[in-house]
């Protein structure tokens, strides 16, 4: 049922998910289907098509992972102080053919990656959370929240070494913290190398890109049965927690119960001063505004994981066919893990 994509599980123990993740229980899963299986993209595993995990750690003298040592580590989210890609510190690839598909995973705690080429060479994003765009759509960077995936493909047929690198995050991105919070939150303003490319010295021809990769079709506005409404709020203070609706995570409270075969549109509205990756368990939505405005073409295909900025209000769209359990429920959720733990979590069923 899945479309073609590039996904990840992970532990999703309640007040321990982000030090379970932080400690390893998490990894990768790499769907394919019929339609996409014969497109003219990079596809052959470990050699032109790269899955990259990215996240950053901190450790302790010994070698240890130092998790939460302060009130403002559950605050911001955790932040490393060192990049690891699938693992590896000072990471590297040496690519064998032209062009290579990177399946960028942003696995870090809270660190919103501003993916760009050290030279300022352009990529083409293939993908969103969920699976392929229409067309190939082409960046010179992008901004990934804790969560998101996309997959770029690269151009190397130069053979000039370069670094992929994550720069501080645009002065005007409506993602970055505002108020007495951006002062605090000045952690998605550093640079870091994240993988160094060196490309060997005959490289393999690689196929042009196709001009089309998929069909999304749009889910119909016209039906919805329902508009939920969803406010991310933060209490201030030492003792202040994360809520969805003024309410905290409860796990003997289903927040939402949603009629299968339904069709509705949530609109999740930021009241906090710090951007939100809003996530669905269940299935994939359609983004459909950002302030009443279309969003952007990076970010029209299947998602499950949408940054909603400080202040900002985002709505999508989804349906809910499958899988129904009156009892067993789903979970949305900010995916800054550790906020996740603090109370920014619901629950809903299908039935």
């Amino acid at each position: 049922m899945q479309n073609a994509g590039t996904f990840w599980y992970h532990s999703h123990l309640l007040k321990k998910t982000g030090e379970q993740v932080y400690k390893g229980l998490a990894g990768v899963i790499i769907i394919d289907d019929e339609e996409t299986s014969d497109l003219a993209v990079p596809s052959e595993h470990g050699v032109d098509d790269i899955p990259l995990v990215v996240q950053d750690r901190r450790f302790n003298e010994d070698g240890s992972f130092q998790y939460i040592r302060s009130s403002m580590d559950v605050r911001l989210g955790m932040f490393g102080n060192m990049i690891m890609v699938n693992g590896t510190m000072s990471s590297y690839f040496v690519p064998a053919t032209e062009k290579v598909r990177f399946r960028l995973l942003n696995g870090s705690h809270a660190r919103t990656y501003n993916f760009t080429f050290s030279d300022d060479r352009s990529f083409q994003q293939l993908s969103c959370d969920g699976g392929y765009l229409e067309q190939p759509h082409e960046m010179r960077s992008l901004e990934l929240a804790p969560g998101e995936r996309c997959d770029i493909v690269a151009d190397f047929s130069d053979g000039v070494p370069v670094d992929l690198m994550s720069l501080p995050m645009a002065g005007d991105s409506p993602f970055r913290a505002r108020g007495m919070m951006a002062n605090m939150h000045n952690l998605n303003s550093e640079t870091f190398t994240i993988l160094s490319v060196r490309p060997q010295s005959n490289l393999a021809r690689s196929a042009p890109l196709p001009a089309r990769l998929s069909t999304v079709p749009r889910y119909d506005q016209g039906g919805v049965d329902r508009v939920r409404e969803f406010t991310l709020g933060m209490s201030m203070g030492m003792g202040g927690h994360f809520s969805i609706n003024g309410v905290a995570m409860d796990m003997d409270v289903i927040n939402e119960r949603i009629p299968v075969g339904s069709t509705e549109i949530w609109e999740i509205h930021n009241t906090t001063a710090m951007m939100h990756p809003f996530h669905v368990h269940h299935g994939q939505f359609q983004v459909i505004a950002r302030n009443g405005r279309q969003p952007d073409a990076h970010e029209r295909a299947y998602k499950d994981t949408v940054k909603v900025g400080p202040g900002e209000k985002v709505r999508f769209v989804m349906e809910f066919e499958h899988f129904t359990d009156p009892d067993l429920p789903y979970m949305y959720h900010c995916h800054i893990l550790e906020h996740d733990d603090d109370g920014m979590m619901g629950q809903f069923v299908v039935e």
